[in-house]
């Protein structure tokens, strides 16, 4: 998984019992689960990482494959059977390490998980949709214009949560600049599939309950990817938070949080 370890930047928030690993989404950052968190203090403690390239975590050093070393960092990080959340990139991190190290993973909460390699094979035309949608972004990468490309992938998904491109303060604009590389390099896991998890009876391996969550006000593929996991995986529920957009675990934390609570409630903790 990549030919040098590099270690990540961790928080912790909240005191509950409760032990939950909490992998952020692209261009965002640990502190990015405060919120939640806040709202979850009683019942769980929160191990969140800063991915590489984000937050106070050193930068991607450009090998390997982006989602093999994230994957790889984050593993050390769990202390037993852990609960797994995951929002964006950060649900298909989750969703991989429970197919690859099942006796890790106690259960799963998938926040809007872009595997868009689901609405490939399950509503393309959807899927083509927000490919022709992403492509100014890809365009702008490609010709290496980083900071339009973070600006249009941020108007893309930041859900309308926070100040416009310009308003925002220029250590917060650095800081999407600074990782704007890890959405081109996370192509081949999200997009296309690179590790398999849609072959045939892979996610019938995942023997844990699942949560799925996304906001009502989110892109189409979004329903599309959840809808297709919730399908494909043996113990999944999907839910839906209404009005909320793709950043729905900052925009609506207390909404998150009541279904987070709910789910695992019902998820033993032995």
């Amino acid at each position: 998984m990549g030919n040098v370890p590099q270690p990540l930047h961790v928080r912790h928030f909240g005191h509950g019992p409760r032990k939950v690993l909490a992998l952020h989404c692209t261009l965002a950052h640990s502190g990015a689960w405060r919120g939640l968190a806040a709202e979850l203090a009683e019942e769980v403690t929160l191990t969140a990482p800063d991915m590489l390239s984000h937050g106070r975590s050193p930068d991607w050093d450009g090998q390997g494959d982006i989602q093999d070393r994230t994957l790889a960092a984050v593993l050390p990080l769990m202390e037993g059977r852990m609960d797994v959340m995951g929002h964006s990139f950060g649900g298909t991190v989750a969703l991989r390490m429970a197919v690859e190290h099942p006796e890790r993973v106690r259960s799963l909460i998938l926040i809007e998980p872009v595997l868009f390699a689901v609405a490939a094979q399950d509503a393309p035309e959807i899927r083509a949709r927000h490919d022709e949608e992403a492509r100014p972004f890809a365009e702008a990468h490609a010709r290496g214009d980083r900071e339009l490309a973070a600006r249009l992938f941020n108007r893309m998904w930041g859900g309308g949560v926070g100040p416009r491109w310009p308003d925002l303060p220029e250590q917060t604009r650095a800081a999407m600049i600074r990782a704007i590389d890890y959405v081109p390099a996370s192509h081949g896991a999200v997009m296309e599939d690179r590790p398999g998890l849609l072959k045939p009876g892979v996610l019938d391996r995942v023997r844990v309950p699942v949560l799925l969550l996304r906001g009502s006000a989110s892109h189409p593929v979004i329903e599309v990817v959840n809808d297709g996991l919730a399908r494909r995986l043996p113990e999944a529920r999907s839910e839906v938070v209404e009005g909320a957009g793709h950043m729905l675990p900052i925009s609506n934390p207390r909404e998150v949080a009541e279904r987070v609570r709910a789910f695992l409630r019902a998820v033993p903790e032995a």
